[in-house]
């Protein structure tokens, strides 16, 4: 009898150990879910499933403005009720909560409008399900999604993008999603879990639920606005300044002769430089930006004032060589008087000698001698022509000299007096442009 009594005591220990070990059996069984519950969970069918959501950014990945693309790592809780999921606890060993693949029941078919490649998320196989009918379910994705850059400010700029979260198939009257956390507690959330932000710093997050129609059909969808904000300093270091740089170096320009060549090559080495600056800049920003990017005023600009400073070093050179030339011109003058004259005077020799040199002879004619006394005539006459004409020459050249006298290397002084007035112009005008574009820079960053 003893033997049967503590057999009986030995199997009712067994029997307990094992409902308090594998509970989990028994809520499985008890509510029949070895066979997949796929179908829409409500207690009437009329009435929409309630999903409660939300999301999370874990890291900014990249920000593509020539793309104009968001990647992010994106964490998505959703939460909702399910009628056939129930039991008690206390006839479970107290069991409140259990986690079972995801294949045995049904979950929204989330989706994010704005993703435009295929979905990267790292898969869960589990789903936690809660003795009072709720159902947990998280994702982790891996997002690359289409956001419209505002780069007119760029690199002081802060983009905003979307990700909305809606159903693929569900209309409203099925399925509503709404947000679990207002936008302020999804605000430190994702600031207490964001592990990375590259470039980009968070600022903030807001989050709406709304309607919208989608075909033939409303939809509700929880659109999450995502700030962000550039840090810039890379950006001034690599290029803002660089540009500068090479703009001071055109100003330091000004000291160079203008005599040689060594000015203008310098000028057009420096404006080649920013031109490969704005092909650098061509490959950052979008070409379907709304308007002109302030940073592209800014090399457009400097790539305008350098243009318009070699332009004026050519004009001044040409001026410089127009006075050389005119030097050369004279001089070539005087040399070429000089030996006129000289050939003057020897013309005026021979023409003497070949008179006086013919001989006296008492047997010419009288024909002979009328002849000789003409060609006396006319040698006394040519005699005179060459004193006329070489007066007429010196009143020529000293009309030329007093007209020239006045302006000796005119051109050359006209060019320094212009390139000084140049500078100075020069020097506001740059000073000017740089102030006022900073100075819209410094805003954009304060705002």
């Amino acid at each position: 009898m003893k033997t049967v009594i503590l057999a009986l005591m030995v199997l009712v220990l067994v029997v307990v150990s094992q409902e308090s070990k594998f509970p989990y059996e028994d809520v499985l069984n008890d509510l029949n879910l070895t066979d997949n519950k796929l179908v829409r969970p409500a207690r009437d069918y009329k009435k929409p499933t309630w999903v409660y959501v939300q999301m999370s950014i874990l890291a900014i990945l990249d920000v593509k403005e020539i793309d104009q693309t968001f990647v992010s790592f994106v964490v998505i809780y959703m939460t909702w009720e399910d009628p056939h999921i129930y039991w008690k606890p206390q006839n479970f060993d107290g069991l409140d909560k259990m986690t079972v693949p995801t294949d045995l029941l049904w979950k929204p078919d989330l989706m994010i409008e704005e993703m435009i490649e295929k979905d990267k998320d790292i898969p869960n196989p589990f789903i936690t399900i809660h003795s009072n009918g709720f159902v947990e379910n998280v994702k982790n994705l891996m997002v690359v999604s289409s956001c419209k850059m505002q780069v007119y400010k760029f690199p002081f700029d802060t983009q905003s993008c979307t990700l909305s979260l809606k159903s693929i198939i569900y209309p409203e009257e099925e399925l509503k999603f709404e947000v679990y956390k207002n936008s302020s507690q999804a605000t430190e959330w994702t600031r207490e879990i964001m592990s990375t932000e590259s470039e980009w710093l968070f600022m903030g997050m807001t989050v709406e639920d709304r309607s919208v129609p989608r075909f033939h059909q409303h939809q509700s969808v929880v659109i999450y606005t995502i700030t962000m904000k550039r840090r810039s300093l890379l950006y001034v270091v690599n290029f803002l300044v660089p540009v500068l740089l090479l703009f001071g170096l055109d100003l330091a320009s000004f000291v160079i002769s203008d005599s040689g060549g060594e000015k203008l090559s310098f000028e057009v080495t420096l404006l080649l430089a920013v031109t490969v600056m704005q092909l650098i800049l061509n490959d950052i920003l979008p070409c379907s930006s709304d308007s002109i990017p302030l940073i592209a005023v800014y090399c457009i600009g400097i790539f305008g004032l350098m243009m318009i400073s070699l332009l004026e070093t050519i004009l001044v050179m040409y001026l410089i060589e127009k006075d050389s030339a005119s030097k050369e011109k004279k001089a070539d003058k005087k040399k070429q008087g000089n030996y006129d004259g000289d050939v003057k005077k020897w013309t005026r020799c021979a023409c003497v000698c070949n008179v006086s040199d013919e001989p006296p002879t008492e047997l010419l004619s009288v024909a002979k001698e009328d002849k000789r006394s003409q060609l006396m005539e006319e040698s006394n006459s040519l005699e005179k022509h060459p004193d006329e004409l070489s007066e007429a020459v010196k009143g020529l050249s000293r009309l030329l000299s007093r007209k020239e006298g006045r302006k000796p290397d005119y051109w050359t002084r006209v060019a320094k007096k212009l390139d000084r007035i140049f500078f100075f112009v020069y020097v506001t005008v740059s000073a000017l442009f740089l102030v006022v574009l900073f100075s819209l820079w410094i805003n954009a960053e304060d705002e």
